[in-house]
Parts: structure tokens; sequence; C-alpha cells
């Protein structure tokens, strides 16, 4: 994977804070109570951005997709607006499974340790 410039990283993160100021200030739907950006990245030709996202609440995953696909003009006409490049981004939205698949990991290996009896900080 090649190495992200500067630039892009700076636009990436422009774009993250530009996406969730506009999430908190320019929206009132209930369904993004809780959600959270937790990356974005841009392609070369900023063509297109995939912005990733979490919620609090696993239960209201599906709801806060839904609203998020239902704003994504908003939200990119605030990009437009704010971030000084030559083209505006395409944004699309995709659910950041890291944690839960982090927090899947954890209780796979609390599982095995409980299985041998060994604690999982035990390095031997």
């Amino acid at each position: 994977m090649a190495r992200m410039s500067p630039r892009r990283r700076r636009i990436n993160e422009a774009l993250g804070e530009i996406i969730a100021e506009g999430i908190q200030r320019d929206l009132s739907d209930p369904r993004l109570a809780m959600v959270t950006i937790t990356g974005v990245r841009a392609s070369e030709d900023m063509a297109a951005a995939t912005v990733f996202w979490t919620v609090y609440e696993a239960s209201r995953r599906d709801a806060a997709a839904a609203a998020l696909a239902s704003a994504a003009g908003v939200l990119q006409g605030r990009v437009g607006r704010e971030l000084r490049t030559r083209n505006t981004p395409q944004l699309r939205f995709e659910h950041d499974d890291h944690q839960e698949n982090a927090d899947r990991l954890t209780r796979l290996i609390d599982q095995v340790a409980a299985e041998t009896g060994r604690s999982p900080e035990d390095p031997s």
C-alpha cells in the first residue's frame, strides 16, 4: 500500500472535520445523534471520498446508515463550500467495523484463556 502524502492526509482530516461539523450543526435528524466520523479516505483525484462512521448503539446502525445516505447531498454541499479544492468529492458512507472486530477478538481471546485456564496477559 502506497504511503499517503501529507497533502492527502490534511485533506482527509479536513473532510472529516467538515462532515462531522455538518452533521452536528446542519442536520437535525435524530438518527444521527450518536454517529461519529472515524475517518475519511479521498481518492487521488478527489472525485470520491469514503467516509467511515460508527454509531454508539449497534441497534441504530441501519437507521444511521439511511440518515447518512439521505444527508449526503447536504454534507457534500458543505464540503464544496468549505474545502478549497478543484473538485468536490462524491461522498460515500461506509460503516467502520474496526471496533466491533476488536471487541469480537477480545471476546475470543478471553474465551480461549478461560478454556485453557490461563490469563490473557500471561505471555507463557
